[in-house]
């Protein structure tokens, strides 16, 4: 897998667990929403990272770091609460940004590795 394949995936995973956080609760937050927006944003930087745009790639890096660090502080809440559907929701969403993270470090240390092979060339 890629990371252009990998960020859509989150981007698909943070906008249904977060369009479904949203409408699943009783007392809905407009801040459940912010997972939604930021997989938005990440679909449409999908085709920048697909043909090895460097600063698309790089920006979505960022948006899906901080994603992940606010994720990870909502599911230690979610599960200090005990709701086991947010605890579901949000690991989920953690789970594929942790994902998307590690392909994309893997597809910089690649394009290092292929660049440094053509300039000893």
């Amino acid at each position: 897998m890629n990371a252009h394949t990998a960020s859509l995936i989150n981007a698909i995973t943070l906008i249904s667990m977060g369009v479904w956080g949203y409408f699943g609760s009783m007392t809905p937050s407009p801040t459940a929403l912010i997972p939604v927006f930021v997989g938005v944003i990440l679909m449409v930087l999908n085709n920048g990272i697909k043909y090895d745009n460097k600063v698309i790639a790089h920006i979505a890096v960022v948006l899906t770091f901080i994603i992940l660090i606010a994720l990870s502080k909502i599911l230690f809440k979610r599960i200090d609460d005990g709701n086991t559907m947010a605890i579901v929701r949000v690991g989920l969403m953690v789970v594929t940004s942790l994902f998307a993270m590690v392909m994309f470090m893997k597809s910089f240390r690649d394009a290092r590795i292929a660049r440094q092979a053509r300039e000893n060339n």
